[in-house]
């Protein structure tokens, strides 16, 4: 894997990748845990999870419950999620300038999240940002959340682009393993851990606090 072979394609997580958004997904995950009644560290609960399917979370308290109880509780904490969130709605520092460069470039783009459809449409169409990608995969349309590398392979077949063209932008560990069982480099956003968080990653190519900091990684010199 060439680590400075310019990028053919980009895929990008959403919460906490393309927003900042991962303290109010925390403080709905703490309010549904107690709620519940289920003890909840806050401060490995995000880096534990994140990528994961709202659903593919609960089942680990819950195993015995079937598909529809397990959405059902997850589409409440969604709910919470959302209502706090919508009126902060801004993208990373630095994003909106990186993907005008790739249009210019004729580099597709695509969201690879573990969102549900309600939360996809809080971010993208808030920002008006969904016609810009050639593709948004989810786990709602039937792919495994992350580390699986199944929503980025799609994400790459649906581009007609090789897997080791790809370059894919993450918050979260699961994401980058993610990212390397599917053989793509991957580049992570600050947002949520610091650089140990992402210490032993074969295919990190690069970790930032934003996407300005980006601006003069080899991989990403489309032209």
């Amino acid at each position: 894997m060439t680590n400075d072979r310019p990028a053919r394609a980009l895929i990008f997580d959403m919460d906490g990748t393309i927003v900042d958004n991962m303290r109010f997904h925390d403080d709905a995950w703490e309010s549904w845990h107690v709620s519940n009644k289920l003890p909840f560290d806050r401060k490995t609960f995000a880096a534990r999870t994140a990528g994961m399917a709202g659903n593919e979370i609960i089942s680990s308290y819950f195993p015995q419950a079937v598909v529809a109880e397990l959405d059902a509780m997850s589409d409440a904490k969604e709910a919470l999620y959302r209502e706090a969130y919508l009126p902060h709605v801004t993208p990373t520092a630095g994003f909106l300038e990186l993907i005008a460069r790739a249009e210019a470039a004729g580099v597709p783009m695509a969201v690879g999240t573990a969102a549900p459809p309600a939360n996809i449409e809080v971010v993208l169409d808030t920002l008006g940002l969904r016609q810009r990608f050639a593709t948004i995969v989810s786990p709602s349309q039937g792919f495994r959340g992350k580390p699986h590398p199944d929503m980025f392979l799609a994400a790459a077949e649906r581009m007609k682009v090789d897997p080791a063209d790809c370059i894919v932008f993450e918050d979260a560990p699961l994401g980058v393993e993610a990212a390397r069982r599917a053989g793509m480099r991957a580049v992570a956003l600050l947002t949520m851990l610091g650089p140990e968080g992402f210490a032993g990653y074969d295919n990190l190519i690069a970790s930032a606090g934003d996407f300005t900091a980006l601006d003069g990684l080899p991989a990403l010199r489309f032209a």
